[in-house]
């Protein structure tokens, strides 16, 4: 290849800036922005695309990095995650891990508080599999009702502030049959 034009244009082709132009779902392809190119339907890479695989696909917009085997954008594979001024980075010290979702959806651990921390939109839900067992080692607060299916064991106290209602009897105000209203009372349970 003696042509230096040609040559020229391989070389600014190897490693090119662009924003993701369009995205496509099935086969997992996008077209990127790069100057006044558009490229054709090209990979992007994704952490894991073997027997475990990640599946996070590209938005439009996104700034990525278009690597190009042998200068030809046709071969080009795309790596994103390149915050810009248009999109920002999510986070802005050390010791922060923060996934933040288009919804609003928030998923960070902070290494330096040591605070794990996942925040969903208004609407969101949340659905945990596990029937080996879940074991949580540490206080509880729940705020919320609560609704349970299957038996509970619990060793230690129970305290309740309010009430306890089984089978429709309140532990708080039901009434003992043979017992004179006063101040008198009844003995333990047998």
């Amino acid at each position: 290849m003696n042509d230096f034009a040609a040559l020229s244009r391989m070389l600014e082709n190897l490693i090119r800036f662009g924003v993701i132009a369009a995205v496509q779902m099935e086969p997992p392809r996008v077209q990127v922005k790069t100057g006044e190119l558009t490229t054709a339907w090209l990979p992007w890479l994704a952490l894991r695309a073997g027997s475990d695989r990640e599946w996070d696909p590209p938005t439009v917009d996104e700034q990525v990095i278009l690597f190009s085997p042998s200068g030809q954008l046709a071969n080009g594979v795309v790596i994103t995650g390149l915050p810009s001024d248009h999109i920002p980075a999510n986070g802005n010290r050390p010791g922060l891990h923060r996934r933040t979702y288009a919804d609003g959806a928030v998923v960070e651990y902070d290494s330096v508080a040591h605070h794990l921390n996942a925040t969903l939109p208004d609407t969101g839900t949340t659905r945990l599999v596990s029937k080996g067992g879940i074991s949580i080692i540490g206080p509880i607060t729940h705020q919320g009702d609560y609704t349970q299916t299957g038996n509970q064991n619990v060793t230690g106290t129970v305290t309740v502030t309010t009430d306890v209602i089984a089978a429709g009897i309140s532990l708080v105000n039901h009434p003992h049959g043979g017992v004179m209203p006063g101040n008198g009372k009844t003995g333990k349970p047998e």
